[in-house]
């Protein structure tokens, strides 16, 4: 497919939100002795607040919070369509047992360690972007 047969579109939140929820793993992008980190985690959509457990609740939350991105996307990579979701907003631990407990059987973690903590990310900006081919609706 030639680069001019495609273009970007902007999505709605809703459909941000809901193509992210489509799939299992992302970006998590937090500030670590002032300069940018990135590490992959898998998570869910629940009610509209990115869920991810991770170890590194420590290192990426401060006691109050903090501003964080969430990066997930599908791209195919012959063709170069697909769709890109940041999510930026304020990350908190999850703290209510309830939710502790069901998030536990909900994400399944990938890697190794002990993955204790979860991590809530309440979306202030959502940007989502496609792109599609010519006659791509």
């Amino acid at each position: 497919m030639a680069a001019e047969s495609r273009h970007l579109r902007e999505l709605p939140e809703a459909k941000s939100m809901h193509l992210l929820a489509s799939t299992s793993f992302g970006r998590l992008v937090f500030s670590q002795h002032a300069l940018p980190a990135i590490r992959l985690v898998n998570h869910i959509v629940d009610n509209g607040t990115v869920i991810i457990r991770t170890h590194l609740a420590g290192t990426v939350l401060a006691p109050a919070g903090t501003v964080v991105a969430y990066e997930a996307d599908v791209i195919d990579p012959h063709t170069h369509l697909g769709w890109s979701v940041i999510v930026t907003g304020l990350a908190e631990w999850v703290t209510d047992a309830r939710d502790v407990v069901r998030y536990e059987q909900m994400l399944r973690t990938w890697g190794d360690g002990d993955m204790d903590q979860a991590i809530r990310i309440r979306p202030h900006l959502v940007t989502g972007l496609e792109f599609v081919g010519d006659g791509g609706d």
